[in-house]
């Protein structure tokens, strides 16, 4: 899928391979607060969730998608479609990028191979993303591809005994 492919990064399906990388991403407790998780994933969980991966978009309602390092294939990250509404063309969309592979434009380029994945392949009419009032990293890589703040949800996310505000930001084609 030549659409899915960048200059630096590609974006894929998950394979039973990307397990122990899943296992990671998903037990590290640093990313519980956007992925709205309380508890740790078993790698058994996990390994069915993979099992099910392969279930289209219009079937599961979500898609994600694993970035990977275009030259040396390492997995550094994931982006997902959710919430998704072919009825009202419209998905949420979020993204990780491991730690270790920030800051060196693999989150720009992955949100852009999937925004025009979801307005030209999908036919997608907006993508929304929620961000934390306090990700100044997330709130700039979205703004950058054009998503417009249209509100704010107060004191939405409790985060280690505080709440924090959630922004809605919308890209509409």
């Amino acid at each position: 899928m030549e659409y899915l492919k960048g200059e630096n990064s590609n974006l894929r399906a998950l394979e039973p391979e990307d397990l122990e990388f899943l296992y990671t991403i998903e037990n590290n407790e640093t990313f519980w607060e956007i992925s709205h998780t309380q508890t740790p994933f078993s790698k058994y969980l996990l390994k069915q969730y993979l099992e099910n991966a392969h279930l289209d978009i219009f079937e599961a309602k979500q898609l994600r998608l694993l970035i990977e390092e275009k030259s040396t294939k390492r997995q550094i990250g994931l982006i997902d479609l959710f919430d998704f509404n072919p009825q009202h063309k419209r998905a949420g969309i979020g993204i990780l990028i491991h730690p270790d592979f920030q800051k060196n434009g693999f989150a720009f380029e992955a949100l852009s191979i999937l925004i025009n994945y979801a307005f030209k392949h999908l036919n997608l009419h907006q993508l929304y993303a929620n961000i934390t009032a306090n990700n100044s990293k997330s709130i700039s890589l979205f703004t950058k591809h054009k998503f417009k703040k249209v509100g704010i949800k107060k004191d939405w996310i409790l985060s280690e005994g505080k709440f924090k505000d959630e922004i809605l930001f919308q890209l509409i084609k």
